[in-house]
């Protein structure tokens, strides 16, 4: 039974009309984790390229009513080893009224869904921060584990 207290959001694949809620996502997400300051032009041209060319990448919306709530891009990994691709989630962000409210753990069983009806992708994966212990506890309660890579960079 639904009941009018129920908190159903939908999760879907991104439209391009969506843009301007994950722009904004991006940026307070820059803000909020790393104190980073963005080029709303530069983030805005990025999503709309992602948008309109999903091998670069591709986005997913948490809707609550008209409203969305959530996104996450995910990018690709072509593994060698297992001939297919690896689907890595980033840039994740909840609007902070919906967090504790499993919106994560509802957008990462559709994208699981996903990959399991999809012969060409091999799984999922993620990165993060060590110090982020409710996000690691919130992975591994979805059966995700971070026992098997480090993950170092070297940015431009």
């Amino acid at each position: 039974m639904n009941t009018s207290n129920e908190f159903r959001p939908f999760i879907r694949k991104a439209l391009m009309t969506d843009h301007a809620s994950i722009t904004d996502f991006q940026m307070r997400m820059a803000l909020e984790t790393e104190t980073l300051y963005l080029d709303r032009t530069t983030v805005e041209k990025g999503v709309l390229a992602a948008l309109a060319d999903a091998s670069k990448a591709r986005y997913f919306v948490a809707q609550a009513g008209k409203q969305v709530i959530a996104s996450m891009m995910i990018t690709y990994e072509w593994s060698d080893w297992r001939n297919g691709v690896v689907w890595w989630i980033q840039s994740v962000y909840i609007e902070p009224a919906f967090r504790g409210k499993k919106v994560f753990s509802l957008m990462y069983t559709y994208l699981k869904h996903e990959v399991e009806h999809n012969d060409g992708v091999l799984g999922l994966r993620l990165y993060v921060d060590q110090k982020n212990l409710h996000a690691r506890k919130v992975y591994a309660s979805l059966g995700m584990n971070g026992d098997h890579y480090a993950t170092y960079e070297w940015m431009k």
